[in-house]
């Protein structure tokens, strides 16, 4: 690994008085966390739908993306900082 890639790597890393302070409960942090992850859970949300033409579209799933985001806020709560 070159030193260049290592720095871009940890440039994509949230800082961790960010990380602890969502996890005691900040909304401020939280939504960080969220803003952070965004583009991430929109692929993961993304499903292919067929319309009657027989046309593929991608559309990202609300609903699954905001269960995603849910179950990602939910787990924030739960983690404790050592």
């Amino acid at each position: 690994m070159r030193k260049n890639d290592k720095l871009e790597n940890e440039a994509d890393l949230l800082p961790f008085h960010i990380i602890e302070a969502a996890s005691e409960g900040d909304v401020v942090a939280i939504n960080m966390v969220l803003k952070h992850y965004e583009g991430y859970i929109a692929k993961l949300a993304t499903r292919k739908f067929i319309d009657e033409y027989g046309q593929v579209h991608y559309c990202v799933d609300e609903t699954l993306r905001r269960r995603l985001e849910t179950k990602l806020i939910t787990k924030i709560l739960e983690f404790k900082v050592a």
